[in-house]
This record gives C-alpha cells, structure tokens and sequence, in this order.
C-alpha cells in the first residue's frame, strides 16, 4: 500500500474505539488518550466525532458507546456466513455435551468468538458473539496458532502481554511454541483453569475442504465437574464430528 492511501485520522479513530471494552464502558478524554497512547486532542476529536454521529454519548466528562457502534461489528457478521453456518452445529453440540460450544477466529494477538451456544455460564465474564480472549491462554487460541507457521506464532506471542491470570497459566513462549507443536501433531488443545479458576476447555480446528483452518470450536466446562484429564475422553470425539460434518461445507 502507498503511503499517500492510507487515511491516519481514520486510523487513529478506529483506535479510540477500541479503547472501550468490558472492563473500559466509559472513558474521558485523559483515560482514552492513555490507553491509545494518542494526544488528547487527537482523541477529543475522535470521540466528540462519534459523539455527533451517534456512535457515542457524551456526559461532559465521560464517552460511552452507543447500541449503534454495533453496526461496525454486524457488517462482518452479515457479509461471512461462517458464524451463520457454524450456529446449528454448535448448538447440536452443545445439547449433545451439555455443555457451552463455541467458535472463534484469530485476530491479531486474540480470538474473537463468532458464534455461540450457552449452557451455563461456566466464565466470571459474559462471552457472546464479539467477546475476545488473548489467544495464548485460551483453547480455540491454541489451535489456531498452532495452525500457523511457527514463526509466525512466535511474532503473535512477542506482541502478546503473557500474562500469569492463573497459577496454571503457561507464559513461556518455549513453552509456549512446544504446546503449539503437540496440538498440531494430536488435533486439540485443552486448557486446564488457565484463562481463569475453574475453566477448563477443549477446541479442535475448522479446516475448509482444502485443509485450511478457518476458525476454531470448543467445549467449555465447570472444572469442578469435569476436570481437565476427562475432557479429551468427554468431549474429544463430540468435537470431531462437528468438524468433519464441517469440513465438506466450507469450500474455498
């Protein structure tokens, strides 16, 4: 891309948005432009921007996203039918485990869910179609960087902060990379209470018909009820029937 194509206001407006986040629903001026590490004036304009266009609501002190930045979000949703085609098997599956299924994809250092079916809420946060979780840490994460070139997972963990959430969290990029190795080679990842306390999961990838990994699925459950060392047994060959029963519908 020439320099002269790419629009820095617009840039630097996308960032501001995605300063807010669950634990960030209202943001001034000076916390926004921390978080963006913009100036504040940069920042004041993006945001008394969203403001008028009604992406935004302003109290005079603090902004909060409006029902409408939804609309951002809904255009992937609408123009990939990914998350419409992956909904029913995800909800097959999750009536067959009795548990939560999910499906994600990765973007950048995280996973964005794309589509879900909830049992129970087995998480301290609420996860629905958008929510992200660092990829490290998380099963679907796993697996789809396992699924990349081993250089090029090594660059998403550089740019990852690793953070220690649990006293289970692996943080090691070693570690890390030699996990990524044994998910390739056996075709799933659990998590055993790495993201937080009493969560453990299993994810298997979603390949299209050329063998491409195109998203991820996985099962999540109550550590309490069912800990990690059973959730292969469980869950395992659940899994690979939605993958396979997928596999033939997802062409290039």
């Amino acid at each position: 891309m020439r320099e002269t194509d790419f629009v820095s206001g617009f840039a630097r407006g996308l960032k501001v948005i995605e300063a807010f986040g669950e634990t960030r629903q209202r943001l001034s001026i000076a916390g926004a432009s921390k978080l963006t590490e913009l100036d504040r004036a940069t920042v004041r304009r993006s945001l008394l921007t969203l403001a008028e266009l009604g992406y935004a609501d302003y109290d005079g002190k603090f902004f909060t996203l409006t029902p409408k930045i939804l609309r951002l979000g809904h255009a992937y949703l609408a123009a990939t039918p990914l998350p419409a085609l992956l909904q029913p098997h995800l909800d097959h599956l999750s009536e067959k485990a009795g548990q939560s299924a999910s499906a994600s994809v990765l973007d950048g250092t995280d996973i964005v869910y794309i589509a879900r079916a909830s049992q129970r809420r087995v998480m301290s946060i609420n996860l629905t179609p958008g929510s992200r979780l660092p990829a490290y840490c998380a099963s679907m994460g796993r697996v789809l960087l396992a699924a990349l070139a081993e250089s090029e997972a090594r660059a998403i963990l550089a740019r990852s902060e690793l953070k220690q959430n649990t006293a289970n969290t692996r943080t090691d990029p070693d570690d890390l990379i030699a996990e990524f190795r044994r998910v390739r080679t056996e075709g799933y990842a659990i998590i055993d209470q790495e993201l937080e306390i009493g969560l453990c999961s299993i994810a298997v990838p979603i390949d299209n018909d050329r063998g491409e990994t195109v998203a991820a699925i996985n099962i999540g459950a109550p550590a309490a009820l069912v800990p990690a060392a059973e959730m292969k047994e469980r869950y395992l060959p659940l899994l690979k029937e939605t993958q396979a029963a997928l596999r033939p519908l997802l062409r290039r």
